[in-house]
């Protein structure tokens, strides 16, 4: 598979600081792609922080989006986030993005394939540090987000994981009650991620739906 690597001279020479944060790259991503989006024939590599593109403001500013302060190693403004710009041929046919979450036993890396317009098809756990990982894991699990976008996760609030004006987030069912709060960090890993992708890869396509 053919892939070009778009690693920007201004990234590059960021410093040490930038690669001290905690970044999420897919593992083998020649292999993640075309299970992703099988029929692609390439891809294209990004890389962005939130400190490069609008430092502070910025941060608060997806904070907001979020309902949620950032926090810990995983979520300081230099994190260097990696995306994925899919093809067939020389279409755009979608994106792949990863982040990684704090879960309660460790880490937990959210990777959402996502179409064009920034609807999820695929949710995939790459990292999964939880007694109930083989439950949320199962596939019967992540296709229960196929076909949400940013605007749907705007009405679920991730610090009280409850949600309003709808019930297409509520309604998703957790494979593991025992692990309740793994479930609720995965939740708030998928909508850090697609406002994350909305900033850096849409151009805000879902901010009008942001109150």
């Amino acid at each position: 598979m053919t892939h070009v690597f778009l690693a920007t001279l201004s990234f590059i020479t960021l410093g040490s600081s930038l690669f001290a944060a905690v970044g999420c790259d897919l593992n083998d991503p020649d292999k993640d792609v075309k299970r992703m989006f099988p029929g692609s024939t390439g891809y294209k590599t990004e890389y962005v922080s939130i400190s490069r593109k609008g430092g502070d403001s910025l941060l608060a500013h997806v904070e907001r989006r979020l309902g949620d302060k950032f926090q810990g190693l995983f979520e300081t403004g230099d994190v260097p986030y990696t995306m994925y710009r899919v093809f067939r041929k020389k279409e755009l046919v979608g994106y792949i993005h990863g982040v990684n979450q704090k879960g309660t036993y460790g880490g937990i890396q959210v990777f959402l394939a996502l179409d064009t317009a920034g609807v999820i098809r695929t949710l995939y756990f790459q990292k999964l540090t939880s007694k109930a990982a083989s439950k949320l894991r199962e596939p019967s699990f992540g296709r229960q987000f196929a076909g949400l976008s940013l605007r749907d996760l705007y009405k679920y609030d991730v610090v009280t994981g409850t949600e309003t004006g709808s019930d297409k987030i509520s309604s998703i069912k957790n494979p593991a009650p025992d692990a309740a709060s793994d479930f609720k960090s995965a939740l708030r890993g998928v909508k850090k991620n697609l406002v994350l992708v909305d900033e850096f890869m849409l151009g805000n396509r879902y901010l009008k739906y942001y109150k």
